[in-house]
């Protein structure tokens, strides 16, 4: 009992959403979220066009909220519009896009469509997009076009949980065109991502010890120029030969 009543609230979960998709088609919208409040049911809807969901005065809110009341049996629905800020980096919001200008412009021009699609993704900051049109595209045959750039994980935890993916289609005069768009947010934090930290200066650093005194050197003196072994000779030849030389007589002094 517990698990029948379990798969009807998401059953009837899961009939809200679709039935918000069809009733607001074109209007952008990214995801839809149901809570349960004490006052009734929530109903969050984000979407990249609140005007064209509010309309003049509240009229759409008021007209969606009593179709739900009657259709659906909901007591008191709620309903919630929140803005997507960057609306480049929601795979939905860019599959729609696409979807648009393929049924505005047909299918000779997907080619520039996808190119230009892909750049905006790229500028808004995502690490990497994928863009994969197939469908009579634009041949009689069917064909599968793949535009890709920057990187993207494409299995493990992070591919599952952390790449936004969204799946739309578009009714062209060949047919109909399947548009798949996966984007990676430029927040997503990898596994193997390392953060490098610089260790800080401690608050109070020690004090280096005073080095001892060490004695002065004292200068050294300058040796004085050795004389050359032929000068040495001559000085010791000159003072022989002043020795042997007889001493000069001194004149007496005579007496009057």
């Amino acid at each position: 009992m517990i698990e029948r009543t379990f798969i009807a609230q998401k059953t009837k979960e899961y009939d809200i959403k679709k039935y918000v998709e069809r009733r607001l088609s074109g209007a952008g919208i990214s995801q839809i979220r149901l809570k349960k409040i004490p006052l009734g049911e929530k109903i969050i809807i984000y979407t990249s066009r609140p005007s064209l969901i509010v309309g003049s005065r509240g009229a759409n809110i008021r007209d969606l909220t009593k179709a739900l009341k009657v259709d659906f049996k909901l007591e008191n629905p709620q309903i919630e519009i929140n803005e997507i800020k960057n609306i480049f980096l929601d795979a939905h919001v860019v599959a729609e896009r696409i979807a648009g200008s393929l049924e505005k412009f047909g299918s000779a021009r997907f080619k520039g469509i996808g190119h230009k699609m892909m750049e905006n993704v790229l500028k808004a900051g995502a690490r990497g997009v994928e863009i994969i049109i197939s469908g009579k595209i634009p041949g009689a045959r069917a064909k599968s076009w793949r535009f890709y750039q920057g990187y993207l994980k494409k299995c493990g935890d992070v591919a599952m949980n952390g790449v936004c993916i969204a799946k739309k289609s578009a009714l062209l005069k060949s047919g109909i065109v399947g548009i798949k768009v996966s984007i990676m947010p430029p927040d997503l934090i990898l596994p193997d991502h390392i953060d490098i930290i610089q260790e800080l200066p401690p608050e109070n650093p020690p004090v280096a010890a005073a080095e001892p005194e060490t004695k002065k050197a004292k200068p050294k003196r300058k040796a004085a120029p050795r004389k050359s072994k032929k000068k040495e000779t001559e000085s010791v030849l000159e003072l022989a030969l002043s020795e042997s030389k007889p001493a000069e007589p001194q004149p007496s002094e005579q007496t009057p």
